[in-house]
C-alpha cells in the first residue's frame, strides 16, 4: 500500500474503508493480490448492477475493439451510437410509451445533472431549483448545490446558490405533509423563495440514507410540478437501471418527469456513460451549447447496447430482483430483531439497509464485514446506515453467504466491547 500512500492524493476515500489491493473481479466477487475473496455488496456504488466483467458484455466490447471500432468520437455519429439509440428506443422507451430525446452530456452522473439544470433554466428562464433534504446529486458545483450533505458541500470552497432545499418525504416524520408545505411555498409570492425552474428528486435517496419516497408523496409531487409549470427532474443515477426492479425506479408510480438523469450502471460494465433524457418539447439547446470531450464514449455505447439486449428484452431480471429483495428484507429484519440495539430496516428492491440510532455502529459493521470477506458500505449524513447494494445478477448462494457475513459482523460489533470501541 506504500505506493498509494506516497503518490496518491489524500482525497482518496473508499480505499481507506477497504485497505487491500484488488487484482481480479468476477460477478459478485473481488479477489485481492493475496488471493483472498470478498463478496461484493457495494457494486461500484451502484455502477455494477450486472456484476464484474459479465461475459456477454465483455465479449461485445472485445469484438468491437478488435475490429478497430472508434472509441473516441466527441458527438460525431458512429455505428456504436446508432446501435445504442435504436436499442434504447426499442427496448426501453417505446415499450413504456416514453417519448424522450436522448442527450449525451458527458460520461458521469454529475454531467447528466448539470445538463438537466442548464436545460431547465434555459427552458423556463428561471434560475432557482427545488432540491430535497439529504439529496445527493453529484460533486460539480451545480450538482453539489443540490446536495444536502454538509461535508460534501464544504469541499466547494464557494457559496452554493440558486437552490432551495425542501423537506423530503417523512423528513419531518410520517405525519407531516411536506407536499402541502411545498405547495404553499409555490402559491405564495411572499414565501421568500424564488419561483423554481425545476424540482429534482430521487425516488430513493441512496447516499442520503436509503430514504424511500412513498407512492403518495411521489405522485403528489409529480402532479404539483405539472400544475405549477415547474419542470420535474428525476435523478435515477443510482437507483435506476433495475436497482428497484423495473428499469426506471419511478415506473411503479403515476410519475411523469420532464427530464431523466441516468448513469452508473447504464454502460453495464463499469465504463463511464451518462444520458440526460428530455421530453421533445424541451430539446432547446443550440448545437454545441452544452458539450464535453468524452460525451462520445463508444466503448460504453457498445457495452450499454449489449446490456440492454442481454437483460432487458424480457422481465427475467426484474423478477429476480423482486425475489432477492424479499430475501434481503427478511435477512435484515432478522438481524435487527436479533440485536439488542435500536435500528430500522429501510429501502426497496436491491437497495436496502439498516439505520442505527447509534451512529457509530454502521461503520463498525462495515469494517468488521471487510475482515470477514464482505465489501459493504455505509450511507446517510452520519454514515449511520449500513447499505446492501449487491449486483442484481448475484447468485443465490453468494447472496445468502453475504447476508450471513453481514449478520455475523453485526453480532460482533453489537457486543458491549465492540460497541465501546466503536464509540
Amino acid at each position: 500500500m506504500d505506493t498509494f500512500e506516497r503518490l496518491e492524493s489524500n482525497v482518496r476515500g473508499y480505499c481507506r474503508s477497504f485497505p487491500t489491493v484488488f487484482k481480479q473481479a468476477k460477478g459478485a466477487v473481488l479477489v485481492n493480490e493475496q488471493g483472498d475473496e470478498f463478496i461484493d455488496f457495494f457494486a461500484g456504488a451502484g455502477a455494477l448492477n450486472y456484476g464484474h466483467n459479465p461475459d456477454p458484455i465483455r465479449a461485445a466490447l472485445l469484438d468491437y475493439l478488435m475490429a478497430d471500432g472508434p472509441v473516441h468520437a466527441l458527438d460525431m455519429s458512429t455505428t456504436a451510437k446508432r446501435d445504442l439509440l435504436q436499442t434504447f428506443d426499442e427496448v426501453i422507451l417505446r415499450p413504456r410509451g416514453a417519448d424522450y430525446k436522448v442527450m449525451f452530456p458527458g460520461p458521469t452522473g454529475t454531467n447528466s445533472v448539470e445538463a438537466a439544470l442548464k436545460l431547465a433554466r434555459k427552458v423556463t428562464g428561471r434560475h432557482n431549483v427545488i432540491s430535497f433534504t439529504n439529496g445527493f446529486h453529484g460533486m460539480t458545483l451545480g450538482s453539489l448545490a443540490l446536495t444536502g450533505n454538509s461535508g460534501k458541500r464544504l469541499g466547494a470552497g464557494v457559496p452554493l446558490t440558486n437552490v432551495t432545499h425542501m423537506p423530503y418525504c417523512d423528513y419531518l416524520g410520517t405525519e407531516a405533509d411536506t407536499i402541502s408545505a411545498l405547495e404553499r411555498v409555490l402559491n405564495d409570492s411572499s414565501s421568500g423563495i424564488d419561483f423554481p425552474a425545476a424540482i429534482i428528486v430521487e425516488t430513493v435517496q441512496a447516499e442520503g440514507g436509503i430514504n424511500v419516497g412513498t407512492r403518495r408523496w411521489l405522485e403528489s409531487l409529480s402532479r404539483l410540478a405539472k400544475e405549477h409549470g415547474v419542470m420535474l427532474i428525476v435523478d435515477d443515477i443510482q437507483v435506476g437501471c433495475g436497482r428497484t426492479g423495473l428499469f426506471f425506479s419511478f415506473e411503479y408510480f403515476d410519475f411523469d418527469p420532464d427530464i431523466i438523469c441516468l448513469s452508473k450502471s447504464l454502460s453495464g460494465y463499469g465504463l463511464p456513460l451518462a444520458l440526460t433524457l428530455m421530453k421533445p418539447e424541451h430539446d432547446v439547446f443550440n448545437p454545441g451549447e452544452h458539450n464535453g470531450t468524452f460525451r462520445g464514449h463508444n466503448a460504453a455505447f457498445v457495452t450499454a447496447t449489449a446490456t440492454l439486449n442481454e437483460f432487458w428484452r424480457d422481465d427475467a431480471l426484474t423478477r429476480k430482483v423482486n425475489r432477492d429483495a424479499r430475501q434481503v428484507r427478511d435477512a435484515l429484519l432478522e438481524i435487527v430483531n436479533d440485536l439488542e440495539i435500536e435500528a430500522e430496516v429501510r429501502g426497496r428492491g436491491m437497495i436496502q439497509g439498516i439505520a442505527f440510532a447509534n451512529k457509530s455502529v454502521a461503520s463498525a459493521i462495515s469494517k468488521a464485514a471487510f475482515q470477514n470477506g464482505l465489501i459493504i458500505e455505509t450511507s446517510g449524513p452520519n454514515d449511520e446506515v449500513i447499505k446492501t447494494l449487491p449486483p442484481l445478477t448475484i447468485s443465490q448462494d453468494q447472496l445468502a453467504r453475504g447476508l450471513e457475513v453481514l449478520a455475523e459482523s453485526a453480532r460482533e460489533v453489537t457486543t458491549s466491547k465492540q460497541l465501546a470501541a466503536a464509540e
